[in-house]
């Protein structure tokens, strides 16, 4: 299930399955300029990083986008044509591949309002399903998500910690879960070790970050 895919950095995923698909491109080392498909879960810099869309963007590229970045999007020169304003709760066709938003917010701190309808995304790729959480708590709308991958974020302070991490992933139970969000802003390699230690049996742990 992840063959074809990378954790590039903190919570820049490169699907290379079906189309070629990034989420949240942040600090990379290399230009790929492949990109089919970008998926930005918020507006935070290590999450829209202007210089690594520039990275990974080619000529024909769709990007996906929280309403907040329409601006900022469109002086990156992408198309209009080439650009979705995503919401949460919805579910897009893009190239052929279904997209469904997942809200992603904190409960009890106040750097991702729920109000700001900023997302996360459930991709199906070649009949599975993969979760990218985005920067979120454990919430009523994520603990009902299926999958088949969740890519959850570990690091804490604005997001989930690997305790919470391991709460939300044991209890939506999909066959395998990735932690992300760890090792460059906040959070640290100790942190996805413990939530890949901790997870039911049935669930395989994986870290995908090479530091």
């Amino acid at each position: 299930m992840l063959e074809n895919i990378e954790v590039l950095n903190h919570n820049c995923i490169k699907f290379n399955k079906e189309k070629v698909i990034y989420t949240d491109p942040f600090q990379l080392k290399n230009h790929y300029n492949d990109a089919d498909i970008i998926l930005i879960t918020h507006s935070h810099y290590d999450h829209f990083s202007e210089e690594d869309i520039e990275k990974v963007k080619s000529e024909n590229t769709i990007i996906c986008i929280t309403e907040d970045l329409q601006d900022q999007t469109l002086a990156l020169g992408f198309p209009k044509e080439n650009i979705i304003t995503v919401k949460p709760n919805e579910t897009y066709s893009i190239l052929g591949i279904e997209i469904e938003t997942i809200p992603a917010y904190n409960i009890s701190k106040k750097f991702h309002p729920k109000e700001n309808n900023w997302v996360g995304y459930l991709l199906n790729l070649q009949g599975k399903v993969y979760y990218v959480a985005g920067d979120t708590d454990i919430t009523e709308e994520n603990k009902k998500v299926r999958c088949d991958v969740a890519f959850v974020p570990v690091g804490g302070t604005y997001t989930m910690d690997s305790k919470e991490a391991i709460e939300l992933v044991n209890e939506i139970k999909p066959t395998m879960a990735v932690p992300v969000h760890y090792g460059s802003v906040v959070g640290t390699e100790e942190d996805a070790e413990m939530f890949v230690r901790n997870l039911k049996e049935a669930i395989e742990g994986k870290i995908l970050i090479k530091n």
